[in-house]
């Protein structure tokens, strides 16, 4: 039994260094068997993880040693960080290490929406020259409303800025008198509000209990008929039956999804519409980001190992 059990696909240089100095176990798909699972984390003293790892009370009791829980991501829905605290684990995470890339993959996906690009490639390539029919819109001018202004929420605002958009943002955490919304003309709002008010509606939401499927039919019925909805946090917040219907009866315009309710995810009929393009939860993937997101991890595995406080702690 290994030190340290990474149950994911968790690559690069500072983890290459990490199982050179001390006893890692690393098994990319360990995480699809829970038996398995359970029987090797029974003498791990950390846990390195992405977002598949179910990392519950049953398999938090499977590993007495186990001291911390290395979460390679932002998001931490698929760790029990409450009854880890209760257990004295160090639940640690990378809450800003890919929060560029995934504002970065916002703004494209705008971009990509707007000037049709999806379905403009796609004809191109069987032969088409359709210069009209692909007549898009520029962002310069248009509302950007933000279900979420944290970090990831920011950054995309601070961007769309720079293409000349205007930002509305519906937050409960968030003041409507918050430096850094002041700071870009920003106006807080409902999430009604935004939602009727925006020609873009980017979601930058955690999931918690109070976000799951938040956003329904009646949400997506509130928007323009020439709006579009992009989704870049958890696939959970949305729920996809409302989306779907609200699309297919031109509610809105056009989604992008690159997060989604199941993943990966059944055959729907949003895989068929050319209004939506869908991706397949590639937000933080960058080289840069995931370069990131491993040295971090890596660094507060070895602190707490050797005794030390661990950097990037989350305390529930």
């Amino acid at each position: 039994m290994s030190e340290i059990l990474v149950t994911e696909n968790i690559q690069g240089v500072s983890m290459v260094r990490l199982m050179d100095d001390l006893d890692v176990e690393f098994d990319a798909y360990l995480w699809q068997n829970v038996d398995q699972l359970k029987e090797k984390i029974k003498n791990a003293k950390a846990l390195i993880v992405r977002n598949q790892t179910q990392v519950n009370r049953e398999l938090i009791d499977a590993a007495p040693d186990l001291k911390i829980i290395a979460r390679a991501g932002a998001g931490l829905d698929n760790v029990d960080t409450q009854y880890a605290h209760e257990k004295g684990i160090v639940v640690c995470f990378t809450p800003d290490a890919n929060s560029l890339s995934v504002a970065e993959l916002a703004i494209g996906l705008m971009l990509s929406l707007l000037r049709k690009v999806p379905e403009a490639r796609q004809d191109t390539l069987t032969g088409g020259w359709n210069r009209i029919k692909f007549t898009g819109a520029e962002l310069h001018g248009k509302t950007l409303g933000l279900i979420g202004m944290g970090r990831i929420g920011t950054l995309t605002a601070t961007r769309a800025r720079a293409f000349g958009m205007n930002i509305i943002a519906a937050d409960p955490y968030l003041s409507a008198d918050a430096p850094h919304l002041k700071q870009m003309n920003g106006k807080l709002v409902s999430l009604d509000e935004l939602l009727a008010q925006a020609d873009v509606v980017s979601c930058h939401s955690p999931l918690t209990p109070d976000t799951r499927k938040m956003l329904t039919y009646r949400h997506f019925c509130l928007m323009k008929p020439t709006a579009f909805f992009i989704n870049t946090s958890r696939g959970e917040v949305v729920d996809e039956s409302g989306l779907t219907q609200a699309l297919l009866e031109h509610k809105l315009a056009g989604a992008a999804l690159d997060v989604r309710e199941t993943e990966p995810p059944n055959q729907c009929p949003l895989n068929q519409m050319e209004n939506v393009i869908l991706t397949p939860h590639i937000a933080a993937f960058t080289l840069e980001a995931q370069e990131r997101v491993v040295d971090s991890v890596c660094e507060d595995v070895r602190l707490v190992l050797s005794g030390k406080k661990a950097i990037h702690v989350f305390e529930p």
